[in-house]
């Protein structure tokens, strides 16, 4: 029974990655549809080989930043991972990020590995935890930093506009946080112990990660620089297609596209991102096929660094076998 059961997840869990593959390719369809193809394809040919293979370059510099922050967490938490192992587990999760069918199947990747090497699992899944609320962080700041460099930039009724819809952002998040306080015990009635005494164990993972306020404000000073490399990386792809744009102007949009592509609408958010950013960028006079053209270029790095840190979980598993 337990077999089947199985099987059947997984068949269930194909068909949503397929039907969110599909999504995304409708997505962008649509987009395509309203805009003049001919223009899109020449943009995206202005753009150099040697262009785009620095960036991929420089999105996996960011990325490698990425596990030496994760490593650094995660440890403080408890979890006595090496570099090697960070690496396998921040590597298979990139790649799980865009091919598994749950907006936290990278994470579930990251942990599998983990929580099997770590002589403390809870102080793992307590720094991961801790490591996702520092990258929440980090893309909050790039969201007030676009809003304090956006005067000027737009008229006032479109300003309000946008810090308006930041706002309403701000307020669902405060009523998630208001609502977990809430239901915080009635949720833990009725539990067993041994889950009780898992519980505490995450908590006391947790509360190393919050004695070290130092670990956290350093991990969110990389985080915040890792998702600004990415940014400036998308601005320099747009660059080559023919968009002159202020930097500032990519640091309003672009943050708050990529909180739009977390909706799990399509697989990895690809086609909601580019919708987002055609949108948020119509405003300052961004040309909608020049925005896209940019937008699926940056997909297409990001695919082929996602499958590049899955090659690369790959050899670290293999080496550890051997």
């Amino acid at each position: 029974m337990i077999g089947v059961h199985h099987s059947e997840n997984r068949t269930r869990a194909r068909w949503v990655i397929i039907l969110r593959w599909l999504a995304a390719v409708a997505a962008i369809g649509i987009l395509l549809c309203f805009l003049p193809l001919d223009l899109l394809s020449e943009a995206m040919r202005r753009i150099p080989l040697t262009t785009f293979l620095w960036v991929l370059f420089g999105y996996l510099c960011a990325h490698a930043v990425g596990v030496a922050k994760w490593r650094m967490v995660v440890n403080t938490a408890g979890g006595k991972l090496d570099f090697r192992t960070s690496a396998q587990c921040y590597t298979g999760g990139l790649f799980g990020t865009l091919f598994l069918p749950s907006i936290i199947g990278g994470d579930l990747v990251r942990l599998a590995v983990g929580l099997r090497r770590s002589p403390n699992p809870a102080g793992v899944l307590a720094g991961n935890v801790a490591d996702r609320f520092v990258d929440v962080a980090a893309q909050a700041g790039l969201v007030l930093l676009g809003l304090a460099l956006l005067p000027g930039s737009l008229p006032g009724n479109v300003q309000w506009q946008a810090k308006k819809t930041v706002l309403y952002l701000a307020a669902g998040l405060a009523v998630l946080i208001a609502c977990t306080l809430v239901f915080y015990r009635p949720l833990l009635r009725g539990r067993s112990v041994r889950f009780r005494r898992r519980l505490g164990r995450l908590r006391h993972a947790l509360r190393a990660v919050s004695v070290a306020p130092q670990v956290l404000v350093v991990a969110w000073l990389l985080g915040t620089a890792i998702q600004a490399t990415f940014l400036v990386l998308t601005a320099k792809l747009a660059e080559a297609c023919g968009l002159q744009l202020p930097l500032r102007d990519w640091f309003f949009a672009w943050p708050l596209a990529k909180l739009a592509a977390v909706l799990p609408l399509t697989q990895g958010g690809i086609g909601v991102r580019e919708a987002a950013l055609v949108g948020l960028l119509s405003p300052f006079g961004a040309a909608p096929y020049l925005v896209l053209a940019a937008g699926l270029v940056w997909e297409a790095v990001v695919i082929a660094g996602g499958l590049l840190a899955g090659l690369a979980a790959l050899v670290l598993r293999r080496g550890d076998d051997k």
